[in-house]
C-alpha cells in the first residue's frame, strides 16, 4: 500500500480499511485548515511530502504529542500536521482566485494585514462591508474571491498567473510550489480532480496516442517531474533549474532534462 494515500498512522486505521489491515478503526474526527499553510508530513515533525491551504477540510484518524495524522478530503492525500494547524470552523464558501491576497483586520486597504493567503484558499464569507468580504478570520477583498464551484476555465491560464513562484519541494501555495503541486493547484482551480505527486498524476490522467499532437493544458511527464502545455513550443513548470515557476522550450527542456540525467519523457497526458 502506498503510504500517502493509505490512511493508517502505523497505530490507527481509517474504516475505509477495515478487513484490510489489523489495527482499531476509526471514522474521525472533520476539521479544516486554520492557517494560510500547513505542511502535511511524512512523520511527526518529519519531512514535508505536500501542503494544506486555509480551508481545506481533513479527517483526523490519530493523534500523537501534537500532531495529527490526517486524510486531505480534496484527493486522498495523507500524512501528519501540527494539531495547531487544525481546528473548527464554519463550511467555506468562497476560494481565492487570484494568485494572492491579504486578510486585513478592517474593511480597509490602510488596516494592518493579518495573513497572506494563497489561489486556492477557502474562506467562508458570512458577510460582506462594501468591497470587502468579512470571513471568520479577517476581510479580504471580494474581488479576489469567487463561489465554490465557480471555477476557472482553462489551467494553463491559472499557471501563467503563478509565474515567479519560487520552487518549493512540496510546495502548493503561492508562497512556494514544487512540479506537481503547480499542476494540481491549477487544475483544482479549474474543478478538476488531481493527485497530490507527479507519479499519482501521471497514473490518473489519459495518455495520448503518438500521433496525436498536444494542446494547451496537456502534461507531459518525465521520471519525478511533470509540465503543463502553453503551446506547440511552450510548457510551463515548477523547476529546480530556475528554482521558480517558469516557461521553458518543449525541446530545450527535453534536451535539458535528458542531459542532466532525468531520463526521457515518459508520458504525455491529458487530464
Amino acid at each position: 500500500m502506498d503510504r500517502r494515500l493509505t490512511p493508517y498512522s502505523g497505530r490507527v486505521a481509517h474504516v475505509s480499511l477495515s478487513g484490510v489491515v489489523n489495527a482499531p478503526l476509526t471514522e474521525g474526527l472533520q476539521a479544516q485548515v486554520i492557517v494560510p499553510v500547513a505542511n502535511l508530513r511524512a512523520s511527526p515533525g518529519g519531512a514535508r511530502d505536500r501542503q494544506l491551504l486555509l480551508g481545506e477540510a481533513v479527517t483526523v484518524i490519530d493523534r500523537d504529542k501534537g500532531h495529527a495524522f490526517l486524510m486531505a478530503a480534496k484527493d486522498g492525500y495523507c500524512g501528519w500536521m501540527a494539531e495547531s494547524d487544525l481546528g473548527q470552523g464554519p463550511a467555506p464558501t468562497h476560494w481565492v482566485a487570484v494568485p494572492g491576497t491579504h486578510l486585513y483586520s478592517e474593511p480597509q486597504v490602510q488596516a494592518p494585514e493579518k495573513a497572506a493567503l494563497s489561489l486556492g484558499s477557502r474562506l467562508a464569507m458570512v458577510g460582506s462591508w462594501g468591497a470587502w468580504a468579512n470571513t471568520p478570520h479577517g476581510y479580504v477583498p471580494i474581488r479576489h474571491l469567487r463561489p465554490l464551484g465557480e471555477w476557472a476555465d482553462d489551467p494553463a491560464t491559472v499557471a501563467e498567473s503563478l509565474l515567479g513562484t519560487p520552487y518549493l519541494w512540496g510546495g502548493n501555495s503561492r508562497m512556494g510550489l514544487d512540479c506537481s503541486g503547480l499542476v494540481q493547484l491549477a487544475m483544482q482551480a479549474c474543478g478538476k480532480a488531481c493527485p497530490g505527486d507527479s507519479d499519482m498524476q501521471m497514473a490518473f490522467g489519459r495518455n495520448l496516442p503518438a500521433n496525436e499532437a498536444m494542446r494547451r493544458g496537456d502534461l507531459i511527464f518525465w521520471k519525478g517531474h511533470v509540465a503543463l502545455v502553453v503551446d506547440k513550443d511552450r510548457l510551463i513548470h515548477a523547476n529546480g533549474h530556475t528554482m521558480s515557476v517558469a516557461y521553458e522550450g518543449i525541446r530545450d527542456s527535453v534536451a535539458r532534462i535528458s542531459a542532466g540525467g532525468g531520463g526521457l519523457v515518459l508520458a504525455r497526458q491529458r487530464m
